[in-house]
């Protein structure tokens, strides 16, 4: 189990709220892991545990807490509406600065994953940040609005083939975009990693976290001392 920590942001000097999820064995790097629009729900927090289990430091930062401190909302028409307005309401350089300190907060080789919104953050990280070895992005929507950036570090994409906020016309406009980038494409919809989603997709969900890990391990997270 993983405690609260207070981070500083890179952007204002705001002190936000963060998972933390500590490694009981030998450590293979950090890892900041992005929520989707639903903050720092109790699925973060167990994806944060079960990347722990595999040797990763993990810092989940609460990147809506200037606008509702503690943030976890639930699945419904509500939480999505209020999720969506939150996201919409949280600027792409405050991201910035928030992923920053949370990269700092970690020793490295960091690296970076995130989910929905968070899958668009990852990317936002991977091209701004300093510090990151490896990110993987999910189901990332609104990295279309940031595709004419380029990612700093190795990074690879996971899109759901059925996912209906995400046509494949924008996840092949990645690609021209990118073309030395891997995207991989599985028979899935969008959030297929979330098992309280209707669209989870359990063995989707395994081959898209195997990659993950084989890109972390290709790229500095070697096992290492304990933690």
């Amino acid at each position: 189990m993983g405690e609260m920590i207070r981070l500083t942001s890179g952007f204002d000097g705001f002190e936000l709220d963060a998972y933390r999820a500590p490694v009981s064995d030998a450590r293979r790097g950090g890892l900041v892991l992005i929520q989707e629009i639903f903050g720092v729900t109790d699925h973060i927090k167990e994806l944060a545990d079960g990347f722990a289990a595999d040797g990763y430091e993990v810092i989940a930062p609460s990147f809506y807490d200037r606008l509702e401190r503690g943030f976890a909302a639930g699945y419904d028409q509500e939480g999505v509406q209020k999720g969506v307005r939150y996201s919409q309401e949280t600027p792409w350089d405050q991201v910035a600065g928030d992923i920053q300190a949370a990269i700092e907060a970690l020793k490295p080789p960091v690296f970076v994953t995130g989910f929905c919104w968070g899958g668009a953050a990852t990317w936002l990280a991977a091209c701004r940040c300093e510090g990151l070895s490896a990110a993987a992005c999910y189901y990332g929507r609104r990295i279309s609005e940031l595709v004419d950036e380029t990612p700093r570090c190795p990074t690879i994409l996971h899109f759901g083939k059925t996912d209906a906020s995400i046509p494949m016309e924008k996840v092949e406009e990645i690609r021209q975009k990118h073309p030395d980038l891997p995207v991989y494409l599985y028979d899935a919809g969008h959030g297929f990693v979330s098992d309280r989603r209707s669209d989870y997709h359990p063995d989707s969900a395994r081959l898209a976290r195997l990659r993950t890990l084989q890109l972390f391990t290709m790229n500095g997270g070697g096992r290492g001392e304990g933690a």
